[in-house]
């Protein structure tokens, strides 16, 4: 495994690592070259355990003892010859745009995207990211997804990419367990989740069809065979759109005049509460 030690944020071989602010992330619906970005040991060696393969590791040089722990369990592996690329802290936040103090970021070849069918086909419990664009939401999301006994997500044309440095950071490695899949449709895709057998419900206080929201106890409460919880942005929520189409709405009760929790937060409170419904 070749160690190069790097001088200059100028390295044409370090294209992948370039310009890795949430800003800039936010101007991306998909990665570029078909890669992604994992941050810190503990995410790398959750990555490959998950079968992804690492094009490329980079560090500071402070931290080239450390990661040599991890280093061979990834040769182990047989992905061939790996570059390691290391450099001061000032080189490194040149070139991504923010000070790397979580040992290494390693490009990683981006696995193939699974099919609708495929990541529904066994699901009882699905989620539905629709237009969500913050990271650290969306990697929330799913950590709480897979704690929580959700069988899989989906995420619309608009929502951020849970393959983005921060979304795996948050979720501690949660996207590469969880299943999920882009919709290539929204809202129409909902008539597909019908067809397929899912009660769609939208997690919101807004009436349907002049059916009044469901407090959350209640609906849980109730027979819940295959369900399809769909999740609106922050601010916003869902759209009107998406609220049109699905079957029906259910809220979290509120209390001490605060009308809402953050998206993320929200959405645990309904995985736990689900948990234990049939």
């Amino acid at each position: 495994m070749p160690i190069h030690s790097i001088n200059t944020a100028d390295d044409p071989r370090l294209i992948a690592y370039r310009d890795l602010t949430d800003v800039a992330l936010r101007r991306k619906s998909e990665p570029e070259n078909g890669v992604y970005i994992a941050e810190s040991a503990k995410i790398i060696e959750r990555a490959v355990a998950c079968g992804h393969t690492p094009v490329s590791i980079l560090m500071a040089d402070n931290w080239l003892a450390k990661m040599r722990i991890l280093l061979p369990s990834i040769s182990d592996n047989d992905f061939g010859s790996i570059d390691v690329f290391t450099g001061s802290h000032a080189v490194l936040e040149e070139l991504t745009g923010f000070h790397v103090h979580r040992g290494a970021l390693a490009e990683m070849i981006r696995p193939a995207p699974l099919s609708l069918d495929s990541v529904l086909e066994r699901a009882r419990r699905v989620v539905v990211l629709e237009n969500i664009v913050d990271h650290t939401n969306v990697g929330a999301i799913f950590r709480a997804a897979a704690g929580l006994g959700i069988d899989a997500i989906l995420v619309t044309p608009e929502c951020a990419d849970p393959l983005y440095r921060r979304s795996i950071r948050v979720s501690m490695g949660a996207v590469f367990t969880v299943p999920w899949a882009r919709i290539p449709q929204w809202p129409t895709s909902i008539k597909e989740l019908k067809e397929k057998g899912f009660y769609t419900v939208a997690i919101s206080p807004q009436n349907i069809g002049g059916q009044e929201s469901q407090d959350l106890r209640k609906f849980v409460a109730g027979p819940l065979d295959r369900v399809a919880l769909i999740l609106g942005t922050e601010g916003d929520g869902l759209t009107a759109a998406s609220l049109e189409t699905c079957d029906h709405s259910v809220h979290i009760p509120m209390s001490n005049a605060v009308s809402s929790l953050n998206v993320a937060s929200a959405a645990a409170v309904v995985f736990w509460a689900l948990q234990d419904s049939h």
